[in-house]
């Protein structure tokens, strides 16, 4: 744990030296793994919140190949125990050796979105977190990164940005009684991500603002069934009209 330590203190200088972070909701955070952390994503440092924010635990995360050739921070996240991966396509070799972390009790942290938010709203995620969970059963953590957009340009103003790390209850996905399948997934993710939004400010919520998934959460309701009919709504082939046509002459 030495690494993790080391590299937490550093970071937490850093933090506070450009910006307050508040975090609400460390209650919920498990004592220890496995489990999957699911965050929203508009800033390069993002995944450093919870990582100062949370108790000390063994990590392992994912993060974009390109960093890999980085000359500091490719051999840092190395040393942290990220598993670099193609952002541009579905890459099996990180999904097996995160789904080996997972099952051998680690934590691990992904945005389902799988790359940053430029407009600071939530984009579609992707189906890689709900993979993991599908595959090993383990509880999903959301949390919603509130102002992280802001970060930067802040700083560069002289100001501290007020980021907020709001940490919800985990939770597991749906039993199917089935295996789980391509459409499946997809909702999955829809439920996820309904989850994550929740606990951002409304204006960070993007795609999954207004979805009947998200008004049902909102209003206490479960959103899983509303997660399932709209996954279904999008794959239905479109209806086709087959009934003759008159032509006026």
């Amino acid at each position: 744990m030495f690494r993790y330590r080391l590299v937490r203190a550093i970071i937490t200088l850093v933090q506070r030296a450009l910006c307050r972070l508040e975090v609400i909701g460390l209650e919920n955070v498990p004592a220890s793994g496995p489990y999957i952390l699911v965050v929203n994503h508009m800033s390069t440092a993002d995944i450093a919140f919870p990582f100062i924010a949370f108790p000390v635990q063994r990590w392992r995360f994912f993060a974009g190949e390109k960093w890999a050739t980085h000359p500091l921070w490719g051999p840092l996240l190395a040393w942290l125990g990220v598993i670099f991966i193609d952002r541009n396509a579905i890459d099996r070799r990180a999904l097996r050796e995160a789904l080996a972390a997972v099952q051998a009790g680690a934590v691990f942290g992904l945005a389902p979105e799988g790359t940053r938010s430029k407009v600071g709203a939530m984009q579609p995620g992707k189906d890689g977190a709900a993979f993991l969970a599908a595959q090993s059963g383990v509880p999903i953590l959301p949390a919603g990164i509130s102002n992280s957009d802001v970060l930067f340009a802040s700083a560069r103003r002289g100001r501290r940005a007020r980021i907020t790390l709001r940490i919800g209850q985990p939770f597991t996905l749906p039993a199917l009684g089935r295996r789980p399948r391509g459409r499946d997934l997809s909702a999955y993710t829809c439920l996820i991500m309904t989850h994550i939004a929740a606990l951002t400010e409304p204006r960070h919520r993007g795609v999954y603002a207004d979805t009947p998934a998200q008004r049902a959460h909102q209003a206490g309701q479960a959103p899983w069934p509303h997660c399932e009919q709209t996954t279904k709504d999008e794959q239905r082939p479109p209806t086709v009209d087959s009934r003759p046509r008159t032509t006026d002459h």
